[in-house]
């Protein structure tokens, strides 16, 4: 009887042992909200299908970098501009990354069916040539006075050393301020802006 209180004892020190660093740990860790239902993404009105192959002399590519953008828009929520002073953030709806991001890959897809040429999108570019196009996202979200989704992209141009820039805006009224309705307008907003910048990439 001696030995199985030892081993109890024994094993209720090992546990105690055991779960003192496991309560300090959930102390140290919050698992947060729960994921949203769904997530918001940007997709390209035009996309080129699968197989297509297109090659270019170096000089004649063109590469898409990944916009700048104001703090309140570098996250994955939709601001809304509730006046000229306040902010806000619209609820439920989350992108499934940065803006930024999506918006310099539907740039690039829509600049490769327009232009039929080599357009290049990732974080580390092997060309120091060719067309390099910058950029800053101004305005992505949502206006209450308007009821209305705006986007705003300052667009900048770097080809042989010439710099040219141009600002490009898009908006669409009577939008319900509401993740869905909103997630879809924004998104016809960047495929508006992302047309104009091909445009005028191509007649630069």
């Amino acid at each position: 009887m001696r030995i199985t209180r030892a081993m109890h004892a024994s094993t209720s020190f090992r546990l105690a042992l055991l779960a003192a660093p496991m309560a300090l740990l959930a102390g140290c860790i919050s698992l947060g909200e729960d994921p949203p239902d769904r997530l918001l993404t940007l997709t390209a009105e035009q996309t080129s299908p699968a197989g297509t192959a297109q090659s270019v002399a170096r000089d004649e590519a063109i590469v898409v970098h990944e916009p700048e953008v104001p703090a309140a828009i570098d996250v994955n929520r939709v601001p809304v501009q509730v006046t000229a002073t306040e902010l806000a953030y619209l609820q439920d709806a989350v992108w499934v990354e940065k803006p930024s991001r999506l918006f310099r890959r539907l740039l690039a897809e829509t600049m490769r069916v327009e232009r039929g040429t080599v357009v290049l999108d990732g974080d580390e570019s092997p060309l120091s040539s060719g067309t390099h196009v910058h950029g800053t996202i101004r305005k992505f979200g949502y206006d209450v006075a308007s009821g209305s989704v705006v986007m705003q992209f300052d667009a900048m141009r770097i080809r042989d050393g010439v710099v040219q820039t141009q600002r490009f805006e898009a908006s669409e009224p009577g939008v319900l301020a509401e993740a869905a309705p909103v997630g879809a307008a924004l998104n016809r907003a960047a495929n508006d802006v992302a047309r104009q910048v091909s445009a005028w990439v191509a007649g630069a």
